[in-house]
């Protein structure tokens, strides 16, 4: 059905590796592959195996969730998107996680982090991959953040509005290319 890998931790484990807890829910408790150090586990890889056929509106959500904290949704594949690599923001023990899920009984607290895979509709997941939509949120609002502050050291007031001159974005984009090619550090500052 599918199988994961841990990037430079694991060899390739397959779904009996994880206890199935009914039809479409599977759990792999951490302890058992690297103990309480689980929040260093900081990617997995999910891939459907080639015998397996999941319906085409349907996808196998991944979960994760640190002692005490329910389940916080990190991704997903499909047929169309038969892997992926997703980051483990791995919640604060105890903590409460947005996009929670629970996978098992809301007042059975874990005793040690998991990792939950469910069969779900695709249309009720919020995306495929969660973690990239908010480094991509992150990187442009930096980016907007780095222009923002160009253009207040050329703004006039006018009344209740800001004056730019009219080639701020062409001097502003001109200034950031220049120093990305002097500085390769420099767009480093911007991913996250």
């Amino acid at each position: 059905m599918f199988g994961v890998v841990f990037p430079n931790r694991s060899f390739p484990l397959d779904i009996s590796t994880f206890t199935q807890i009914d039809t479409f829910h599977w759990l792999l408790d951490m302890n058992t592959f690297v103990g309480e150090a689980y929040d260093s586990i900081r990617e997995v890889c999910i891939f459907l195996l080639n015998n397996f056929t999941l319906p085409p509106d349907k996808a196998l959500a991944v979960y994760i969730q640190s002692p005490g904290s329910p389940f916080l949704f990190v991704g997903a594949v499909t047929l169309a998107r038969p892997s992926a690599v997703l980051s483990l923001p791995w919640p604060e023990p105890g903590g409460d996680g947005l996009n929670n899920h629970h996978l098992t009984a809301p007042d059975a607290a874990p005793l040690s982090a998991k990792i939950g895979v469910s069969v779900e509709d695709l249309s009720s997941l919020p995306s495929l991959d969660v973690t990239a939509e908010k480094k991509i949120e992150r990187l442009a609002m930096k980016v907007g953040e780095n222009l923002f502050n160009f253009m207040q050291s050329f703004c006039g007031v006018d009344g209740s509005k800001l004056v730019v001159p009219m080639d701020i974005l062409d001097r502003w984009f001109k200034k950031f290319q220049e120093r990305a090619k002097r500085d390769p550090e420099y767009l480093k500052g911007f991913a996250l």
